[in-house]
């Protein structure tokens, strides 16, 4: 590999999914990791294989059918989860095992209780036996930034020597500082005699703000590997973002002097993907990605814009995904026109079935609003495609809600093929909705959260609604769309419940991790 190619190492589906109320099923994730593919991810963390049998399935379902993109799975430095790592990865056209301990003195006496040269006896061990069984093995420091340097550079120089090929210091509790995590990554890369035989990673968290500046301050010291999330997804305050690494390093070359593969024109539909399917909506004045992103409202900024784009804006909006031409369809367009926008979006169905539903879909929405824009495409694929069989489906809703008077909701659902009614009252329209569902669904399940996003403007705008069900500790999420913010939520709750009823409710990933 050229020694100015930054290797993207995607973690959306491993550190992502660990965000309270990120869970993610099979199928989900193994559309994101199609997206991930698409836009040209080198490394795609698939997760943590030994975590549970879901984990196993969703690791070994995307290793089987990524061909693109190298498929990791995360592995303590332990026999089962090496082991149970290599099972998953068993069919991957390029799978790698990254296995990890923690390095830093607060770690290795409070939670490992181990001395350091039983932690560097651990990590050999474990990165021998992953080389047995797979050639692409990645060991992390954990907690890194922490670690003392001396102690480092010993357990990087035998864990190179033990066959890892890619060498990774974690930023694991947002400690770091960027001129700080660059000397520390320069240094290693000086002090360690086989450093030339490994590729240095760095997987820095953000609690501090600073993830993305301590990642690209550490390629400028030597780092040509960045693990990073869409959206900036993860646990806590979550992880360097992938679209703000990929474009710094893209737009700022003069000063950085290394490049990605990333097809950074598909960056907007897998953001919009992640945020969809986990229920994480992206903040309007998100870098790259947020509404707001190549938004003007001063009249010097408009009048710069329009005389010449760089005056104040340094990538174009086309760059990430973004399409001027936004209103491109309406309630007269055929169907090889809506599917070839969707392919202009990025988007691809995966058969005819799929087509049909979302193009049915699509003609309703456009009788409801005339103006149709690609957000709005995003949220009616979205909100149409799964892989799941649907228990429940809204067939009709009533909500009456007058000042003075309790709020009353009557609908009909259709479950398992046999139409059902029910009427409740509750504190607002959409409280009465979801009692009125649960009267008939009776699911025992506990609402976490609920959570309304504007798609697009006006007040013709669909809104996309977030509902995350608990049951016994476990959770799952439900999305809808509608014009009618109250059908919308039904739909999102009824959504959540067939993902329940279809085993999709999973247990909050808690693990170790880097």
């Amino acid at each position: 590999m050229s020694q100015d190619r930054v290797i993207i190492f995607d973690t959306t589906l491993r550190d992502g999914e660990q965000s309270p109320g990120a869970s993610m099923t099979r199928e989900e994730k193994l559309r994101i990791a199609k997206a991930l593919e698409k836009l040209r991810v080198d490394v795609i963390e698939a997760g943590f294989a030994i975590a549970s049998p879901g984990d196993f399935e969703a690791v070994k379902g995307i290793a089987d059918t990524i061909q693109d993109s190298t498929i990791c799975s995360l592995a303590r430095a332990v026999d089962a989860d090496i082991d149970r790592a290599a099972e998953a990865l068993v069919n991957a056209n390029s799978g790698r095992i990254h296995t990890f301990i923690a390095t830093s003195p607060i770690h290795m006496e409070h939670k490992l209780r181990l001395h350091p040269d039983q932690v560097i006896e651990q990590a050999v061990r474990a990165i021998k036996r992953a080389r047995n069984l797979c050639a692409d093995v990645e060991f992390s420091c954990e907690d890194g930034g922490r670690s003392e340097i001396d102690f480092l550079c010993r357990i990087i120089e035998q864990a190179i020597d033990a066959g890892a090929r890619t060498i990774n210091i974690p930023d694991t509790v947002g400690y770091a500082i960027p001129h700080q995590f660059a000397e520390t990554i320069r240094q290693v890369i000086e002090r360690v005699p086989n450093a030339d035989k490994a590729i240095f990673s760095v997987h820095c968290h953000n609690d501090l703000g600073l993830a993305v500046a301590n990642s690209l301050a550490a390629v400028t010291a030597g780092a040509r590997q960045v693990e990073c999330t869409i959206n900036g997804l993860g646990e806590r305050a979550g992880n360097a973002s992938l679209e703000e690494i990929v474009m710094a390093i893209k737009t700022r070359q003069d000063v950085l002097g290394v490049h990605t593969g990333i097809v950074t024109e598909h960056i907007l539909s897998t953001s919009r993907l992640v945020s969809s399917i986990t229920g994480f909506p992206v903040q309007p004045n998100k870098a790259i990605v947020g509404a707001n992103a190549f938004a003007h409202e001063s009249g010097i900024h408009q009048d710069g814009v329009l005389k010449h784009r760089e005056t104040y804006e340094i990538m174009s909006a086309q760059s990430v995904g973004w399409h001027a031409n936004k209103l491109s369809l309406g309630k007269l367009s055929g169907r090889n026109a809506f599917r070839t926008r969707l392919q202009e979006l990025g988007i691809e169905l995966s058969d005819q079935d799929e087509l049909n539903a979302a193009f049915a879909r699509f003609k309703e929405l456009a009788d409801k609003k005339h103006e149709i824009f690609d957000e709005d495409l995003q949220a009616l694929v979205s909100d149409t495609v799964t892989d799941m069989v649907e228990r429940m489906r809204l067939v009709f809703l009533d909500v009456r809600s007058r000042t003075g008077e309790t709020p009353m909701a009557t609908l009909t659902l259709e479950v398992d093929g046999v139409e059902q009614q029910a009427t409740a009252s509750g504190s607002g329209p959409v409280d009465a909705a979801f009692r009125a569902v649960e009267q008939i669904a009776n699911s025992g399940a506990n609402l976490q959260l609920y959570s309304v996003n504007a798609i697009t403007e006006g007040t013709d705008s669909q809104g996309e609604v977030t509902v995350r069900l608990e049951k016994a500790g476990r959770i799952v999420n439900g999305n809808g769309a509608d014009t009618d913010i109250v059908i919308a939520s039904a739909k999102a709750y009824i959504n959540a419940l067939n993902l329940m009823h279809s085993g999709a409710l999973k247990a909050h990933p808690q693990v170790e991790g880097i």
